[in-house]
């Protein structure tokens, strides 16, 4: 095929989808957006842009007729809808197959367990009985964590005592929605690790990155993670076992826990590029967003090796923070050559909600996480009270 007639479509118009975009018009590509925001991130740079919800099936069958390809930027949507275009001949990466399994924790924990990837003890709740039971047998602090919908600590409750368990049931929906326990792991630290499968099976593992949370949110990726050659190379193979088990197509991102002892087991599986990611960009010659580009068009991986220590952290909204979005600091932070920022263009922001990037590149992790901090503290994302919405130094 002549790859610059290729057309990908892409379901969800945020900054991942934004930023497949941009690496894929840079290689060529006509790139078809389907979103229910007007003006969301990945709007200005899109050939098209469908405004529809995402589990909008004529939609759907919309973006799958004008392009060649679909894939998506995150898993929260509709598997029913997919399904029915998979099976009426259209392409769409990662499979609707692996999607199912994923999006539902329950089963991802059941699909890597009947595989053989070490994971937490975990078990399916119904009622308050069955939590109380869980915290018996595996011994509190147990998570108690809905089955499906949860990111950035949204739909995850830490139980530490049988006295939080009425709390945390009905802070999750009282068995309004599936439920699952996992065995709490007393891990050291958190880790993910970026793995990219062709269409013809060809698998490619990126670095192993060290995650830091506040609130649950990701905070701070630092690569290479500070871990024994065992424990990196563990990890990694961990990863390519997983794409094989999936048999996915495209970037996943693998979650994982380092235990006191160097054990690494699975938390959990994105099928998509990921937050944890973003490094890649600049500290890899390609990102994740170009090679899950690649791998959903077919085309030859790029080199994934790490160039120079790299330290990414979020840039979120502050606290109390909701309307239109102004971004402060900007050009101080920039004075510091090493640092790259990602504004993400989100009209509006709100407490805590991803509004952008930082990544910084150095000769060694100590000055990266230094520069990274440095630069961090001098942006800010606020509600503008002029309502305008703009940068502002």
């Amino acid at each position: 095929m002549n790859f610059l007639k290729k057309k990908i479509g892409i379901i969800g118009g945020g900054q991942l989808g934004k930023m497949m975009i941009l690496d894929a018009k840079r290689l060529g590509f006509y790139v078809v957006t389907l979103d229910p925001t007007e003006k969301c991130p990945s709007h200005s740079i899109s050939d098209e842009h469908i405004v529809a919800a995402f589990d909008d099936e004529a939609a759907m069958l919309e973006l799958a007729k004008k392009t060649d390809v679909i894939t998506y930027e995150f898993e929260h949507i509709s598997a029913k809808a997919l399904g029915k275009i998979e099976n009426s001949g259209y392409k769409v990466y990662p499979t609707v197959s692996s999607l199912r399994i994923i999006q539902n924790k329950l089963t991802q924990k059941a699909h890597l367990n009947k595989n053989g990837i070490l994971i937490p003890n975990y078990r399916e709740v119904s009622a308050i009985e069955d939590i109380y039971s869980c915290g018996e047998d595996f011994s509190y602090p147990i998570m108690l964590k809905t089955c499906t919908g949860g990111y950035d600590g949204k739909g995850n409750y830490l139980i530490k005592t049988a006295s939080e368990v009425e709390t945390a049931f009905a802070l999750l929906g009282a068995g309004r929605v599936p439920l699952m326990v996992e065995q709490f792991v007393s891990f050291v630290m958190e880790i993910s690790v970026l793995a990219c499968r062709g269409i013809k099976g060809d698998i490619v593992v990126y670095p192993v990155g060290q995650n830091i949370h506040k609130d649950s949110i990701l905070d701070e990726t630092i690569v290479p993670a500070p871990i024994s050659k065992e424990c990196t190379q563990n990890a990694m193979k961990l990863a390519h076992d997983v794409m094989e088990i999936f048999n996915g197509v495209g970037m996943f991102c693998v979650e994982m826990f380092v235990t006191e002892n160097g054990e690494v087991l699975v938390n959990e599986v994105a099928p998509r590029p990921h937050n944890s990611g973003h490094y890649t960009i600049e500290g890899c010659l390609t990102s994740q967003f170009e090679q899950h580009i690649r791998a959903i068009t077919d085309l030859p991986f790029g080199a994934v090796e790490l160039r120079t220590p790299t330290v990414m952290r979020n840039l979120l909204g502050e606290d109390d923070s909701d309307g239109k979005t102004l971004v402060l600091g900007l050009d101080e932070a920039l004075r510091n050559p090493n640092t790259k920022v990602h504004i993400y263009g989100k009209q509006e922001v709100k407490a805590k909600r991803k509004m952008g990037h930082l990544t910084v590149c150095a000769d060694t992790l100590e000055e990266a996480r230094q520069q990274a901090e440095e630069s961090k503290n001098l942006i800010r994302i606020i509600a503008d009270n002029n309502a305008g919405g703009s940068y502002e130094n």
